[in-house]
């Protein structure tokens, strides 16, 4: 996919130069800067849901396991 974006010109000369080094197209760099972006931020959403789950009393109440088993014996599987 094609997009515009507006970068400032000290970062746009630096990756300039980091593309040229590493011998790849400018797509290629933002395209992989992006993808890493992305990857470090999804990390971060399951580390909060991982924290927020482990503060959670992991024991299920009574009414929970009965009504999960109802539902499990009337399931077709």
């Amino acid at each position: 996919m094609k997009t515009a974006i507006s970068v400032p010109d000290d970062v746009f000369g630096e990756a300039e130069n980091l593309a040229a080094r590493l011998r790849i197209s400018r797509s290629d760099l933002y395209a992989r800067a992006l993808k890493e972006f992305l990857e470090r931020h999804a990390d971060q959403v399951t580390t909060t849901l991982d924290t927020l789950c482990s503060d959670i009393d992991s024991k299920p109440d009574e009414f929970l396991v009965r009504s999960a088993r109802k539902v499990l014996r009337s399931t077709e599987w």
